[in-house]
């Protein structure tokens, strides 16, 4: 082999994802053997324990080998794919695949999609049962289950599944990675449960575009309307006797391993008092209407007494080292606030929030709930709690005992308010009334350090005039 032709070949490993995660999950690859990518190129997808990441690659070059499967765990350190950098003399590698892009303008493109909005496909304490993930592997699975019921009755048009094809298709769609820019594009499909690798995109130089996934998606609920199967995007993996069977892997598993280590290590204890939340209500209108464009929910003023109460508790803004048998309390309240999202529970934190006042925190949470609800935390924005707050009247319930988020010491929650009898001044009158709960750690305090914390929350409630100009 003569000098011209011998390449150098360099093995891209998965890298530190940080947050002391150790494995990631493959998701989907975004290049395929033989395809030339570019130095910070997307190249993979994979889930960790705390969100899905876009995997960027450092090398520039045509790629020789992918190293594992979507679906395979993978520790850190271990190779990811292989890339032939060209010519071991400095020249370039040829084009390949995908070369017909260059013509077209990606930013342009990527700009267009990414008008409709965020295109991160990010993950924190929770996925819903929805999960895109499970959904998009039991769709795999269950393909080839329908392909023998599509032989049986003949073709039957499932929109954007060509199950005549048979295995050969199947593998053909695994070497053949999609043209796709715009992770709008991908999240459409994903959700939708839709094979990109059978679309024909109508952008430059075949892109696919989010016009291209909306006709399939519209094509195939119109021939499911005629159809007496179930739409694929809808199945489950069921197994004998009539089980689903779901998965424990990525963030389900790492849910289930952290609840399962608060329940095993920490010995906890609910305490609960009903509140007229009336006065609360009535502070919340009068800051509003005096502060029109900076709105602050009744969530933001408990977060407010939450973090001025833990000020004069901080027994229960603590945390306990088990290896060190030491309960390690912090000087500052970074506060967590479960946040339902379309993914299920996302617990975004609240850095140093005990130096905000009431507008700045109320800001801050407007934020970080947006952002979980979106999709766009990062993972950094998910750690590191020393206090969380849950305001479970949402789901318009009472009251809970929930599970406290490991490491943390405890939890405030607040259920729904309705308007109750109560018993002011002696007179009976009708008010809003919630009921607020405390489920703290045993080890780091006994009932009347969480009783008299409870205590003082439930006060400023009540009378959160007095309490907010304290605070």
């Amino acid at each position: 082999m003569s000098a011209a032709t011998v390449t150098a070949s360099r093995t891209f490993r998965l890298p530190d994802l940080g947050e002391g995660l150790t494995e990631a999950e493959i998701i989907s690859w975004r290049v395929s053997v033989g395809d030339t990518v570019t130095v910070d190129q997307i190249v993979v997808e994979v889930e960790t324990a705390k969100a899905v990441v876009e995997v960027p690659c450092p090398f520039a070059g045509r790629v020789a080998q992918l190293h594992a499967e979507p679906g395979q765990l993978l520790p850190v350190g271990e190779p990811l794919l292989t890339i032939d950098a060209g010519d071991a003399r400095g020249g370039e590698a040829t084009e390949g695949r995908g070369g017909d892009l260059a013509d077209a303008d990606p930013h342009a493109i990527y700009r267009e999609e990414e008008r409709a909005g965020s295109g991160n496909v990010l993950v924190g304490y929770g996925t819903g049962a929805g999960s895109t993930r499970r959904r998009r592997r039991a769709v795999r699975r269950a393909e080839l289950e329908l392909h023998d019921h599509a032989r049986e009755g003949g073709e039957r048009e499932r929109g954007f599944h060509d199950h005549a094809s048979g295995g050969v298709e199947r593998d053909h769609a695994v070497l053949h990675a999609p043209k796709v820019i715009s992770p709008i594009v991908r999240r459409m499909a994903l959700e939708a449960g839709l094979d990109l690798t059978r679309l024909r995109g109508t952008g430059p130089g075949g892109v696919i575009r989010r016009a291209d996934v909306q006709a399939a998606v519209d094509a195939a609920a119109k021939a499911t309307a005629t159809s007496t199967h179930t739409p694929e995007r809808d199945l489950a993996v069921v197994q004998a006797g009539g089980e689903t069977r779901i998965p424990l892997r990525g963030v389900r598993r790492a849910i289930a391993e952290k609840l399962s280590t608060s329940r095993r290590e920490i010995p906890d204890v609910t305490i609960w008092v009903d509140v007229d939340a009336t006065g609360l209500l009535d502070a919340r209108a009068a800051i509003n209407a005096a502060s029109p464009d900076r709105q602050v929910s009744v969530l933001a003023l408990l977060a407010r007494i939450t973090v001025h109460a833990l000020g004069r508790f901080p027994e229960l803004n603590s945390r306990v080292d088990t290896d060190a048998e030491e309960i390690v309390q912090s000087s500052a309240v970074h506060l967590g606030v479960a946040v339902d999202s379309d993914r299920g529970l996302v617990v975004p934190v609240i850095r140093d929030a005990d130096r905000m006042n009431t507008v700045d925190l109320a800001e801050a949470l407007r934020e970080n709930v947006e952002a979980a609800r979106a999709g766009t935390l990062p993972p950094a924005r998910m750690t590191g709690g020393t206090f969380t707050l849950n305001n479970y009247g949402v789901f318009g319930v009472d009251g809970s005992t929930p599970i406290i988020n490991h490491p943390e010491a405890a939890l405030l929650g607040m259920g729904r308010i309705v308007e109750k009898p109560w018993v002011v001044d002696g007179q009976l009158a009708v008010r809003k009334v919630t009921q607020l709960s405390l489920t703290f750690d045993h080890r780091v305090c006994d009932g009347r350090v969480a009783g008299g914390f409870l205590r003082y929350v439930a006060d400023c409630v009540e009378n959160p005039v007095t309490a907010l100009a304290l605070i």
